[in-house]
C-alpha cells in the first residue's frame, strides 16, 4: 500500500451570471440572488423558454490571442469564459516557482466550441468548407480549449480534456487529483467551461426539459431546468508543495466517486442506484463515514425525474443519516452550466466550507414527498461543517461525486494500492483493415495502403454498418459512433471472457466525438429553427453518449469517463483507466477508442494546410473502433484470464508552443517518453520496438524522429499509421493490438513504446510489455 498524497485547493476563478469572479458568484448565491433572466445574446425563438443564466459582465482581456495561433477568424465564447476564470485562479495560486513541467491542465466541457461550429455550418450551409471554416472548426474540440489554456499560461505537464456532458467539470477534478497523487504533476489548473449554444437550447427544448421560470429544484411544483453559461477554474496542488511555497490553502479535495447508470440515455435510474454508487465511492476514497457529511451541494436540476432520483441516491448512500443532511442546489440561481457545473459548484462548495454557510435553494415553494430532504429553502444557513460533497450527474448515466474538507480537518486518508499491476486481457477490433488483431497485423505487414483517395485525401471507411451484428432493439436510437463502441467492446469482452458488472468501468476515447449526430441535429435547427430539434438525436450529441450506450447494452456500470484529447484521445483514455485500476477504483475497464468520419470532418481535414494539400499527400485517415480490456492483475488471475500484455506505465507532456502548434525539436514528446519509461521502471535500452505516432505528415513526424534520437533507443521504429491510416483517436489502441499480435507471432520479447500526439502539442507515451502469456 502507498500513502495517499493530499491534494489542496490553492486558488479559484469563476465567471457566471452572478458576475465576473468568485466573490461575485459567492456573494450572489449566499444571498439567494436569482441571476436567471431573459437571454439576449442568443436567439431563442421556437424554444420552450427564453430565460437562462447568461453571463452579462464584461470579460477581462484574454491576454493570449488563440485565434492567431489557430488561424481562426472568430472568437469562441466557451474559450473566452474559460480564459477569464483561469486568469483569476492563476493570478492567486501562490506557486510562482513551480516549473512549467510540473503544471497540468484538466478541462471538462459538454459543448466545447459548438458556438464556432454553429457559425461555420450556418455560413457554409451545404457548400464545401473553406480553409477558414476548417480552422474555425478546430475550436469545436474540448481538447483545443485545454491546449489554449496550457498555452496561455505556458504549462508543459499533462493536458487532459473530458466530455461527460453535465458531469464534465467534476470528472476533470477527479482525473486531476488522481494525476497529482500518481506524481504526474505537482499542480493542476482544472475546471470546466460552457457557453450558451443554439444546439443546447433547441435540444433541451425538444426533450421538454426547460422551465419558463427560474428552476426550482426539489420543489413539489418544479417543472424543468434553466440553462446557464460560464466557467469555473480551480488550482489543485500537492499539499506539501503548497505548504512549502506558502501558498493559500482554501480546502482539501479528499476523494471522488464515479459510476455509470447503464439505464437510459437521458433519464437517471429512478432509485438513484448509479448515483448512489458514486456517492459511496467518494466516501470510500475519502475515508468518510455517512455521519461525517452534513452538507451536499446537489446536482438539483429542477426536472421532476432528476431531483427525485438524486434524493433517492442520497438516501441509498447515506441511509438514515440522509435525513440530517442539507442538500441545496445553486442551479436555482445561476442555471445549469452543463460541463462547467461541476467546477463552478465545487467552487461554491469550497466557499461554503470556508464561511461555514450552506447556500440556499432559491425559488423553493413546498417540499415534494418524492424528494423530501432538507433543501435549505429561502435563506443561507450557518452550519458547522468540516466536510461537504458536490454531486454531478449527466446524460448517458455518467455520475460523479467529489468530497472536500476544510484544511486540516481530516487526520488521514485511506492508503492507495498503487503496487497493483495492470494487464490487457481482451482486444476487440472493428476497422476497415480488419475485424481482429490478426487481420490488422496482416494488413499492416502487407504494406498495402488502406483506403482510397477522395478529392485528394486518402480515407479508409468501414463498408458495413457497424451495428449489423446488433439486435434491432439494441440498435434503436444508437448512432454510428455508439455502434462502433458497442460492437468493438462486445468483441473485446468475448476475447477476455469477461462478464461486466458494477466493478467493470468504461473509459472511452474519441478524437472527433459525435460529429454525425451533432450535424444531423443542428442542420435542421439552423435551417428551420429550434422547433426542428429532434429529441431522438439530441442525446447523442454529447461525447460520452457512446460510453453510456456501452453501459446500457453490455452492463458495465463501474466508473466511467470519456477522454476527448483529439488524436491522442485513446491514449488519454488508457492513461485514465490505468490509474483507476492501480488505485483499485475498478477491477476492470473497457477502454474503447472510436471515431466516425463524416463528410464534414473529411472536408475539414482536406482543407487544413497540415493534413491536406501537398503537406498531407502521404497522409491517410481511417475510422472504426478498437476496444481494449484492462484489468487489475489480481482480478485477472483470480478468474483465470489469459494475459495478453501488461501496461507498465505512461507519461503525458505538452509543448506549450501555442494552440494547434508543436515544438519542432520534439521536446514535449521526448518528455512524455521519459516520463513513461520512468513510470514503467524501464530504460530506453530495454525497448524492443517503438510503435510511432508518425502518420505521413512531415511537420509532425520529424519532431518525433528527433525526440527518438534524443531518447537514444536502438529499437525498431514501426509506423502502422502510414499504412493503415490514422484512426483519429485510436492510434494507441492500434499500437497495442499490433504489438500483442507481433509478439504472438514470435516477435522479440520485452517492453515496447507506443506514442500518440493530439496534433496540437499534447503527447502521450505508453510502455507495454506484450505477450506475457500465450
Amino acid at each position: 500500500m502507498k500513502t495517499t498524497k493530499r491534494v489542496v485547493v490553492t486558488a479559484m476563478g469563476a465567471v457566471t451570471s452572478q458576475g465576473a469572479g468568485v466573490e461575485a458568484l459567492w456573494h450572489g448565491v449566499r444571498a439567494g440572488k436569482v441571476a436567471i433572466d431573459r437571454v439576449r445574446g442568443l436567439p431563442t425563438e421556437g424554444c420552450a423558454t427564453d430565460i437562462g443564466g447568461e453571463v452579462t459582465a464584461p470579460l477581462p482581456p484574454a491576454g493570449y490571442d488563440y485565434r492567431a495561433d489557430l488561424g481562426a477568424r472568430g472568437h469562441e465564447r466557451a474559450v473566452d469564459l474559460a480564459l477569464a476564470a483561469a486568469h483569476e485562479a492563476m493570478s492567486a495560486h501562490g506557486l510562482p516557482d513551480l516549473p512549467a513541467e510540473q503544471w497540468g491542465v484538466a478541462i471538462g466541457s459538454c459543448n466545447g466550441g459548438t458556438r464556432s461550429a454553429e457559425r461555420v455550418l450556418r455560413r457554409a450551409g451545404r457548400k464545401p468548407l473553406t480553409v477558414d471554416d476548417a480552422r474555425e472548426l478546430l475550436l469545436l474540440s474540448p481538447h483545443t480549449i485545454a491546449e489554449i489554456l496550457a498555452s496561455a499560461f505556458g504549462l508543459k505537464g499533462p493536458v487532459l480534456s473530458v466530455n461527460t456532458a453535465c458531469a464534465s467539470g467534476a470528472h476533470a477534478l477527479a482525473h486531476a487529483v488522481e494525476a497529482i497523487r500518481a506524481g504526474r504533476a505537482q499542480a493542476f489548473l482544472v475546471g470546466g467551461t460552457d457557453a450558451f449554444t443554439e444546439t443546447a437550447y433547441a435540444g433541451f427544448s425538444s426533450l421538454q426539459s426547460l422551465s419558463r421560470r427560474p428552476a426550482a429544484p426539489y420543489s413539489r411544483h418544479r417543472d424543468g431546468l434553466s440553462l446557464g453559461e460560464g466557467s469555473g477554474m480551480l488550482v489543485l496542488a500537492e499539499e506539501s508543495v503548497a505548504r512549502t511555497a506558502g501558498a493559500p490553502v482554501l480546502a482539501e479535495l479528499l476523494g471522488y466517486g464515479l459510476s455509470a447508470d447503464g439505464h437510459h440515455a437521458t433519464a437517471p435510474h429512478p432509485r438513484g442506484a448509479g448515483a448512489a454508487r458514486a456517492i459511496r465511492g467518494a466516501l470510500r476514497t475519502s475515508g468518510l463515514t455517512v455521519e461525517d457529511v452534513p452538507y451536499i451541494n446537489g446536482h438539483g436540476t429542477g426536472t421532476p425525474k432528476n431531483d427525485s432520483a438524486e434524493s433517492n441516491a442520497v438516501r441509498a448512500a447515506l441511509g438514515q443519516a440522509a435525513e440530517k443532511v442539507a442538500l441545496s442546489s445553486v442551479k436555482s440561481m445561476i442555471g445549469h452550466l452543463l460541463g462547467a457545473a461541476g467546477a463552478v459548484e465545487a467552487i461554491v462548495t469550497v466557499s461554503a466550507l470556508e464561511e461555514q454557510l450552506a447556500p440556499p435553494t432559491a425559488g423553493f415553494t413546498e417540499p415534494d414527498p418524492r424528494c423530501g430532504l432538507d433543501a435549505v429553502p429561502g435563506n443561507a444557513r450557518p452550519m458547522t461543517m468540516d466536510v461537504a460533497l458536490s454531486n454531478n450527474f449527466a446524460f448517458a448515466g455518467a455520475n460523479a461525486a467529489v468530497a472536500f474538507s476544510r484544511p486540516g480537518a481530516r487526520a488521514a486518508l485511506p492508503a492507495t494500492p498503487w503496487e497493483e499491476r495492470v494487464v490487457v486481457t481482451g482486444i476487440g477490433v472493428l476497422t476497415p483493415s480488419g475485424g481482429s488483431p490478426e487481420e490488422l497485423w496482416r494488413a499492416f505487414r502487407s504494406g498495402a495502403l488502406a483506403g482510397v483517395r477522395e478529392n485528394g485525401l486518402r480515407l479508409a471507411r468501414l463498408d458495413v454498418d457497424p451495428g449489423s451484428s446488433m439486435a434491432p432493439g439494441e440498435r434503436r436510437r444508437v448512432d454510428r459512433l455508439g455502434r462502433l463502441a458497442i460492437v468493438s467492446s462486445r468483441r473485446a469482452l468475448e476475447d477476455a471472457r469477461l462478464t461486466p458488472d458494477e466493478r467493470v468501468g468504461v473509459v472511452l476515447g474519441s478524437g472527433l466525438g459525435p460529429m454525425r449526430s451533432t450535424e444531423d441535429f443542428l442542420r435542421p435547427v439552423l435551417e428551420e429553427g429550434a422547433a426542428a430539434g429532434n429529441p431522438a438525436i439530441f442525446p447523442n450529441t454529447v461525447y460520452n453518449a457512446a460510453a453510456g450506450q456501452i453501459a446500457m447494452a453490455l452492463g458495465a456500470k463501474g466508473p466511467t469517463s470519456t477522454a476527448a484529447a483529439a488524436h491522442a484521445a485513446g491514449a488519454s483514455a488508457l492513461s485514465i483507466a490505468h490509474d483507476m485500476l492501480r488505485t483499485g477504483t475498478a477491477d476492470a475497464v473497457l477502454c474503447p477508442a472510436v471515431d466516425d468520419l463524416t463528410d464534414t470532418a473529411a472536408e475539414a481535414y482536406r482543407r487544413l494546410p497540415l493534413t491536406g494539400g501537398p503537406s498531407g499527400r502521404h497522409y491517410g485517415l481511417a475510422e472504426g473502433g478498437i476496444t481494449l480490456v484492462l484489468e487489475r492483475e489480481s482480478s485477472a488471475r483470480a478468474r483465470g484470464a489469459l494475459v495478453l500484455g501488461e501496461l507498465l506505465g505512461h507519461g503525458t507532456a505538452y509543448d506549450a508552443a501555442g494552440a494547434g502548434r508543436w515544438d519542432p525539436r520534439g521536446d514535449g514528446l521526448y518528455r512524455a517518453m521519459r516520463k513513461a519509461l520512468a513510470d514503467a521502471g524501464t530504460g530506453p535500452e530495454e525497448l524492443t520496438a517503438v510503435w510511432a505516432n508518425a502518420a505521413g505528415i512531415p511537420a509532425v513526424d520529424r519532431p518525433e524522429e528527433r525526440a527518438l534520437r534524443r531518447l537514444g533507443t536502438r529499437a525498431e521504429v514501426l509506423t502502422p499509421k502510414r499504412v493503415l491510416g490514422e484512426p483519429v483517436g485510436a492510434g494507441a489502441h492500434l499500437g497495442v493490438a499490433l504489438a500483442v499480435e507481433e509478439r504472438r507471432r514470435g516477435g522479440a520479447a520485452g517492453p515496447v513504446l507506443i506514442n500518440s500526439s493530439s496534433l496540437g502539442g499534447t503527447h502521450i507515451a505508453l510502455v507495454l510489455r506484450p505477450g506475457t502469456e500465450f
